[in-house]
């Protein structure tokens, strides 16, 4: 595992501390998302690292504020956590926004084109079928 990907997951884990759901989700997402990305032209593999660990990290704080979390709360609490997290480790302030941009429009048609998004919404969509399957 490269440096960063073992940050951005020590920032997933310590973030979501005991809710294993959530980071083997995460991380099952990461999965699927390297294996597309292996055909995928033009990806900045470390944004697509951060966007897919930290695509759902708005879950935690829509539940504590809301009671509930659904696509669209993930989207509105999501980005700003994330920002202050990979702040906390040097992310570049170019890359940080994509991310962003990208947890921002996860669940939603966007009007962003990155093809890192294209992934992670077909590497969600995937690992929620599987995990609905079981």
């Amino acid at each position: 595992m490269d440096y960063f990907k073992a940050r951005a997951v020590k920032l997933l884990v310590n973030y979501f501390e005991n809710d294993f759901r959530r980071i083997s989700h995460a991380l099952e997402v990461l999965k699927h998302s390297e294996i597309i990305m292996e055909n995928a032209e033009c990806c900045d593999y470390e944004i697509l690292i951060a966007s897919a660990l930290l695509h759902d990290i708005g879950i935690k704080q829509s539940e504590e504020i809301l009671g509930y979390n659904n696509g669209k709360t993930q989207e509105k609490y999501g980005p700003p956590i994330a920002e202050k997290l990979l702040a906390s480790i040097g992310f570049p302030d170019c890359k940080t926004m994509k991310v962003y941009e990208i947890i921002a429009n996860h669940h939603s048609p966007s009007r962003h084109d990155y093809v890192e998004l294209k992934i992670i919404k077909e590497a969600d969509r995937i690992v929620n079928k599987l995990e609905g399957e079981r």
